[in-house]
């Protein structure tokens, strides 16, 4: 018996298989992906030596299993149900971490993650998996790649930039002010299903509310957000746009407390808000997102970009019938 049938009896024995991935395999019309990522040719000319669409789900993989680029070469090589899932034969070869990280770069330059995170979304809309009963805004900062510029004080540090990261800046976090380098990752979660539906990444010093209007969509039924997304002009966009307003109340310079029914209403809107906080902890505990994993806000966005669509892809396979 050649090596090959004996691959494919261990197949049809079940060994090798992986049916979160084999689900996730079915959510999607994979061909409406490769017709973007297709764009892609590793190198300058020539024929790439790997499917462009195989590549791209190498990457997915990458963000479900917390890989770095030689861990991923080696997944690739060791596990059969990852040769599956990325359509690979199982006798054939794989391709190596330099191969890997240039296919990423290259998508990076052709700026298609914005075209990927949108077909996968409209593809779960298709399907009936967005709800679109409401919208929950939130962000959550996350550390830089690189260490934080030393000699820094409060109040000069705040406009310092690092030489080797040159997008990130400083902002103060939480309660006690304690200085924070990295960037700002803002998120639109769709209530009910937490799918993210639209994601921006800034420099962390990007206050939310100015960003905000550009994580809203216009077909959800409510917009969801804490205090700091209270802005007077908002609430009046999103009723000429027909969205009911779920903006939390803050107390203003002359107010020594909110009236009660905005205290109430507060309350249950935290409630409800709770989703993007679960959306954000799954992030940063499965996704490694404490930490931005590369240099740069152009990296960086592209890197959000594949995190958002395994999120999406898995989270999809969790509430799909």
């Amino acid at each position: 018996m050649g090596q090959t049938s004996f691959v494919e009896l261990l197949i049809g024995n079940g060994i090798g298989r992986n049916e979160r991935l084999e689900k996730i395999a079915r959510l999607l019309d994979w061909s409406r992906l490769e017709l973007l990522v297709a764009r892609v040719r590793p190198g300058d000319s020539g024929r790439p030596p790997y499917p462009p669409l195989a590549m791209f789900k190498a990457l997915l993989l990458q963000q479900w299993y917390g890989l770095s680029d030689p861990g991923l070469e080696e997944a690739l090589l060791d596990r059969v149900s990852f040769r599956r899932f990325c359509d690979l034969p199982l006798d054939g070869a794989t391709p190596d971490e330099t191969t890997l990280c240039r296919f990423r770069n290259d998508l990076k330059a052709a700026g298609v993650g914005e075209a990927l995170f949108a077909e996968v979304a409209r593809q779960f809309e298709a399907a009936g998996l967005m709800l679109k009963s409401g919208t929950l805004i939130d962000a959550t900062l996350v550390e830089s790649a690189v260490r934080p510029p030393r000699g820094m004080s409060p109040k000069g540090g705040e406009e310092s930039r690092s030489s080797l990261d040159g997008d990130a800046n400083w902002t103060r976090e939480g309660q006690s002010r304690r200085l924070f380098f990295g960037y700002k990752v803002h998120v639109g979660v769709d209530l009910g299903s937490g799918l993210i539906r639209s994601r921006l990444v800034t420099p962390a010093k990007t206050y939310e509310s100015e960003v905000a209007d550009q994580l809203v969509i216009g077909d959800e039924a409510a917009i969801y957000a804490d205090k700091a997304y209270e802005k007077k002009t908002r609430r009046a966009a999103l009723k000429a746009r027909g969205i009911k307003d779920r903006i939390q109340h803050r107390r203003h310079k002359y107010q020594q407390q909110l009236p009660y029914w905005q205290t109430v209403r507060n309350r249950l809107i935290g409630r409800l808000r709770s989703g993007v906080e679960r959306t954000f902890a799954r992030l940063k505990c499965g996704y490694g997102l404490r930490r931005m994993r590369y240099r740069g806000l152009a990296a960086n966005r592209f890197h959000f970009d594949l995190v958002a669509i395994a999120y999406n892809l898995r989270k999809a396979a969790a509430i799909a019938p």
